[in-house]
């Protein structure tokens, strides 16, 4: 049976287990568990929850966009969020690579018994801040900062709180959970069998009942010839006959 891991990953360290430049990495928080891999990545001045996996198949279902696994993020953003930009974060909005898909969104209190970021957030004392819960099924490169950017209100801080049905609970930085799951349904299987049901079987059957119409008003067509009673004075080819004499 496959396992995972669930993991709070703290600010400043690295989605991966080795790093050439010396920065920390999941190897000082993980080590025992290098038959583990990410399922999905977090950058590394972001926090929050990891899910890790030794199965393949289970990787790819939680991580890829195709199986559209919700995430959801806290982000602490600098200025007041207007209600008008709640709105067009929900329904969209557009960056460098395109528009997003909807997304939900809550103006939230910080969560609860959240843990000191070390270092702190930069805070200016003349600009409140903001708490947003931000649901989204993508996963671009930053994509929840450059959302926040687009509306006037940058993230001074984020955390990813949940992963499809797996969240932080009460973890703190550098903590984790080890649980054993079911494999996912292999997308493979699914894939053939709706492509064979979906666009195989119709379109054959339609281009055979064609066929067999087109035979039978063809064969019918020459039975009816053959049996057309003939002319006084014509052979069998139809041509006339010089009378006898």
């Amino acid at each position: 049976m496959p396992t995972i891991i669930l993991f709070n990953k703290p600010f400043g360290v690295l989605s991966q287990f080795t790093d050439s430049s010396g920065r920390a990495t999941l190897k000082s928080y993980l080590d025992e568990f290098k038959h583990h891999y990410p399922a999905g990545r977090l950058d590394q001045d972001s926090e929050g929850l990891m899910v890790l996996t030794d199965h393949g198949p289970l990787q790819d279902y939680i991580a890829s966009p195709k199986h559209k696994q919700a995430k959801t993020y806290w982000a602490q953003v600098e200025g007041a969020v207007s209600a008008d930009s709640v709105d067009k974060l929900s329904h969209g909005i557009e960056l460098k690579d395109g528009l997003t898909l909807p997304a939900e969104i809550r103006l939230i209190d910080e969560p609860p018994a959240l843990w000191q970021r070390n270092p702190p957030i930069r805070e200016r004392k003349a600009i409140p801040t903001q708490w947003l819960e931000i649901t989204i099924k993508e996963g671009r490169n930053r994509q929840v900062r450059r959302m926040t950017a687009a509306i006037g209100n940058p993230t001074l801080r984020l955390i990813r709180a949940s992963i499809g049905e797996w969240s932080l609970e009460n973890m703190q930085p550098g903590e984790y959970r080890l649980l054993d799951v079911e494999e996912p349904p292999s997308p493979l299987k699914k894939t053939r069998i709706t492509r064979k049901k979906t666009f195989g079987a119709p379109k054959n059957l339609a281009q055979e009942r064609t066929r067999n119409s087109q035979k039978k008003r063809f064969h019918t067509s020459k039975a009816e010839t053959q049996n057309k009673p003939k002319r006084p004075g014509t052979d069998t080819k139809g041509k006339n006959q010089k009378p006898s004499k």
